[in-house]
């Protein structure tokens, strides 16, 4: 169903300058003062061991009966590497300790990873092109996968089934369940039905769910169940994949629990900072036979005969002093499938981009990432008066009103063709430095001194 968001623009809030800004946010506090932050726990696990990221041992037997007619669904959905990733999810290694050093230098304001020269953010682009997802293009915001509406989740599985003792056993709460769905595909899959369609959705939900959107033990959220959903209608789900993630950079952040996309991070980790493609190599490398990258590194240029440039980076101090040495020259900031790319950026001040779920608003700061986009700066920009995140509740008014802004500013953003050179404004870099002085770890401190306050311009 095509939306039309033009006529909305009137419902766009001014934006007040910078003093707004600092009015409506409290102060940025140094990431050792934010309450609960982990960089402050060292002690604290957030991911090893649960078992959200343990083997799945229905998911593959599963996929190895779905019918070629469903498959071809799949791949017609744009839906083809996150089935290869599920195909192989049981022979993952995660490595953890690169996984916590990494989010212990994500700050819950600005959406990015602070390091002692930079600013890094996983972008829109990157991720749909990592895992294969239908690419947004501006004029497309029909398009993005979100609703405004209450979600009732039997009217989405009831494609799939209408029994309601199997209707109750795939939902309780608030969650779908992916064991009782799978289940019903194997069931179906077994008695040779024809009902493709039905199954390629359900299949859609189970493996969407486990690479994308897991959010509790086997279980997903209704709002999640009905962007995945979407895709078959040929909506484009990156914004909603990529919100979901940030969101949760920022619960694991805070202490809290990490139910994002751990292969999206370690896809983006592996192509920036811890892998180098390199020609005519005779060997694999043994590190990457087990990540992410093994399975789907073709699409992005990588193949197993790279060099580990992390080989000898072993256990969580010795990632934290990698990480947190990172210069900009160790870091890929345009890795070779990203060269020539176009991608958004917010247009100006005021017009900041927000991703859209059917969970929260969640902010979009590419602009602070400027070596990423090759963007040679003229001022060092300002943060926006929107919340990082602001929670959505569905079937509000005021929320209507907020998606449709947000959707208008992706219907004016700006554009930039990702070079694998750019010029830099010395002056500019240098003021820059300075302000992420204020940002990032202050050197041969143990403690996390981030001064985080809006930049004056």
């Amino acid at each position: 169903m095509k939306r039309n968001y033009s006529a909305f623009a009137e419902d766009i809030p001014p934006y007040s300058g910078p003093k707004a800004a600092r009015e409506t946010h409290a102060d940025l506090k140094q990431l050792s003062a934010i309450p609960g932050h982990i960089y402050t726990r060292p002690e604290l696990q957030i991911v090893p061991g649960q078992r959200r990221f343990s083997k799945v041992p229905w998911l593959v037997p599963m996929l190895e009966l779905l019918p070629p007619t469903s498959i071809g669904h799949l791949k017609e959905w744009g839906l083809s590497t996150v089935f290869v990733l599920d195909k192989n999810y049981n022979k993952l290694v995660h490595v953890w300790e690169s996984v916590t050093a990494m989010v212990e230098l994500w700050h819950p304001q600005t959406n990015s990873f602070i390091f002692p020269e930079f600013e890094a953010t996983i972008l829109l682009e990157e991720l749909e092109i990592m895992l294969g997802l239908p690419r947004y293009q501006r004029g497309e915001e029909f398009a993005i996968s979100y609703t405004v509406e209450q979600i009732n989740s039997w009217s989405i599985l009831a494609y799939i089934t209408t029994k309601k003792n199997d209707l109750y056993s795939m939902t309780s709460g608030m969650h779908v369940h992916l064991l009782p769905i799978s289940q019903w595909i194997t069931s179906q899959c077994k008695q040779k039905t024809t009902n493709y369609t039905a199954i390629a959705k359900a299949a859609a939900i189970c493996i969407c769910g486990v690479i994308l959107f897991l959010e509790s033990d086997g279980a997903i959220s209704f709002g999640n169940c009905s962007i995945i959903d979407s895709i078959s209608e040929g909506m484009k789900i990156g914004q909603a994949v990529l919100g979901f993630l940030y969101a949760d950079l920022t619960s694991a952040a805070l202490g809290g629990p990490f139910y994002g996309s751990i292969v999206a991070l370690e896809l983006w980790m592996g192509m920036h900072n811890q892998f180098r493609a390199v020609e005519n190599l005779s060997t694999e490398c043994k590190t990457m036979l087990n990540h992410p990258l093994a399975y789907v590194g073709g699409r992005l240029h990588m193949s197993t005969r790279a060099w580990c440039k992390t080989a000898q980076v072993k256990g969580i101090q010795a990632w934290r002093q990698y990480l947190r040495s990172l210069t900009a020259t160790d870091f890929d900031m345009r890795p070779r499938f990203m060269q020539g790319l176009t991608i958004h950026l917010p247009q100006r001040a005021g017009l900041a981009l927000r991703l859209l779920g059917n969970g929260a608003l969640v902010s979009y700061n590419p602009d602070r990432c400027h070596l990423q986009c090759s963007a040679a700066w003229t001022v060092v920009p300002l943060l926006s008066h929107f919340p990082p995140i602001q929670e959505r509740k569905r079937g509000d008014a005021q929320d209507e009103r907020d998606m449709r802004s947000a959707v208008v500013h992706w219907e004016g953003c700006a554009m930039s063709v990702i070079q694998a050179e750019v010029g830099e404004d010395g002056d500019t870099i240098k003021e820059y430095i300075e302000a992420l002085k204020k940002l990032q770890p202050v050197g041969g401190n143990k403690r996390f001194d981030l001064i985080c306050r809006p930049v004056d311009s």
